[in-house]
């Protein structure tokens, strides 16, 4: 049998003195400071109005287009394709196919 690893035993055993009430949380006022540094950025590159916004929404308005338009013309293509096959004349060549072949293997 192998022999166990040590770094292996010191996490396990350190793994299960972990004491749930003692959970890593984020730091006072962590979350003003990233909005503070992420304001501070857009000041320094010049760009005070929100044009990243709007060109993300557009391009997630762009590509919801496209979807639409593929499913839309799937959604067609499906629908013609289940109007061939139950028009009258196809069922008159299957109705016709069979009586050929039934009279065939007589």
């Amino acid at each position: 049998m192998a022999k166990p690893d040590p770094h292996l035993d010191r996490l396990l055993r350190a793994a299960a003195r972990h004491d749930d009430a003692a959970r890593a949380e984020m730091p006072f006022g962590f979350d003003t400071r990233v909005a503070a540094l992420a304001r501070a950025h857009r000041l320094a590159s010049g760009d005070t109005s929100g044009w990243e916004l709007a060109r993300l929404v557009r391009r997630v308005a762009v590509s919801a287009v496209i979807v639409a338009a593929f499913a839309s013309s799937a959604a067609y293509w499906q629908m013609a394709e289940n109007q061939d096959r139950s028009d009258p004349s196809a069922d008159a060549y299957a109705i016709a196919d069979n009586a050929i072949e039934a009279e065939f293997f007589q």
